[in-house]
């Protein structure tokens, strides 16, 4: 339902929102029209390409475009454009990008681009991460937006350096965020996998023997924080015999640290259908 939510507000958005930008361009000269025009067509081409083909790359690119008409909205009204004709652009921008962020949205998208006999259950962004991401596309977005824009206005200095800003942030930062698309509690035949290249070095494996139980994790829980951390309720994975994991590399230990345990805390982005698809599976759940 979400992904139709975020189909028909971002249609509506080219459709009854693009009177805001038209009223914030009428007194700019062409090359200034002509480029912002340009700009903003790509961007809703290439979210709406994503929308229509549910893929974990095309939840990226939703995710990281569609929170830009909002920023447009934002520069429209900077520029002056009607209240009526900006709230056009607004309504439908905002109600696109809430059914783009989720769960269901996520948890559709994530499980489009899985394989065989396998359930995908995104994780919650950590908290360290999330913020992270969420800063440096504040910095990113305007320089992506105003960068070509004042370059066609014949302020090349300003426009050059944030379209290379932009381009920086293209090159550098959309693969990190691209990272938060690909956690993933993966459930299969075989056991449990916990994909999770910004928390762990590597893939975490317990097979169907291993696994002794899952439930949601009591506040007073000795397990391993596998979760980033993350905010909201956790589920506590419990293995029957010690299993292995190693944390991502950091600069502080670059060969990572491994730990050893035998219980793990993950992060669901909705904890209550993990554990119903994991009891469907025969995976013990209390």
């Amino acid at each position: 339902m979400a992904g139709w939510i975020a189909r028909g507000a971002w249609v509506l958005v080219a459709i009854v929102g693009g009177a805001a930008i038209d009223g914030a361009l009428a007194d700019r000269s062409d090359a200034v029209r002509w480029v912002a025009g340009a700009g903003c067509w790509t961007l809703w081409g290439l979210v709406m390409a994503a929308l229509a083909v549910p893929a974990v790359r095309s939840l990226t690119i939703a995710r990281v475009g569609a929170p830009l008409s909002l920023v447009v909205a934002v520069v429209a009204a900077v520029a002056g454009t009607p209240a009526l004709d900006l709230a056009l652009l607004v309504v439908p921008a905002v109600v696109a990008c809430v059914a783009i962020f989720t769960a269901d949205f996520g948890r559709a998208f994530v499980q489009a681009s899985s394989y065989g006999d396998e359930e995908r259950l995104p994780l919650r962004f950590p908290v360290a991460a999330g913020s992270a991401a969420l800063v440096m596309w504040v910095i990113w977005a305007p320089a992506l937006l105003l960068g070509p824009v004042l370059i066609a206005a014949k302020n090349p200095i300003v426009g050059g350096v944030l379209t290379l800003l932009a381009v920086a942030g293209i090159v550098l930062l959309v693969p990190k965020w691209h990272r938060l698309s690909r956690r993933w509690l993966v459930l299969v035949p075989a056991g449990l996998v916990v994909h999770d290249p910004v928390v762990l070095a590597d893939t975490l494996m317990v097979r169907t023997d291993q696994l002794a139980g899952m439930r949601l994790a009591p506040a007073d829980t000795e397990a391993a924080d596998l979760t980033g951390p993350a905010s909201g309720f956790a589920i506590e994975v419990q293995a029957s015999e010690t299993v292995t994991t190693v944390f991502a590399f950091t600069p502080q230990e670059p060969n990572g640290r491994a730990i050893h345990m035998t219980g793990f805390l993950i992060s669901p982005s909705r904890p209550g259908e993990a554990l119903r698809t994991a009891a469907a599976r025969g995976i013990p759940v209390s």
